[in-house]
């Protein structure tokens, strides 16, 4: 597939992603102490469910199509030290690999009816962390050189 059309089923992908996770982060945080806890609760579940259905779809357009970007640069990748792009590229790949895992604790916990308010607050929040860094990146790997 061409890297243009990779690049915007990619662009597609995060922004509805990162959209996801700010939404919940700086929206539904917000919203938790005058809602109350039951009330919260639910509304943490009916997302949720909502989020089991077609979430899995949009994180394996990203990563599929965030890997063949990356592909035609794995000799690059091979020697991540050796250029700043690489050095940037892997910091992303690291911080995209550790969103899946905390996307794929986040489905098993949720599935299995053990993801409590204070995971559902603490892997959003770091996930939350972790794509401002990867948007970061996805700029800094063009921009930054040393």
């Amino acid at each position: 597939m061409s890297q243009p059309i990779l690049l915007t089923l990619h662009l597609f992908a995060a922004i509805f992603f990162v959209g996801t996770v700010f939404f919940e982060v700086l929206i539904l945080e917000g919203i938790r102490k005058p809602l109350g806890r039951e009330a919260m609760r639910e509304v943490e579940r009916a997302i949720g469910r909502r989020a089991r259905r077609f979430m899995p779809f949009v994180i394996l357009v990203l990563f599929g199509a965030g890997i063949g970007m990356a592909w035609p640069y794995r000799e690059t990748l091979a020697h991540p030290f050796d250029t700043s792009f690489a050095t940037l590229l892997w910091l992303k790949i690291l911080l995209a690999a550790s969103v899946l895992a905390h996307f794929i604790a986040a489905m098993v916990l949720g599935g299995t009816g053990r993801l409590k308010t204070r995971h559902f607050q603490r892997i959003h929040i770091s996930v939350f962390c972790h794509v401002v860094l990867i948007v970061f990146l996805a700029k800094a790997m063009f921009y930054l050189h040393w």
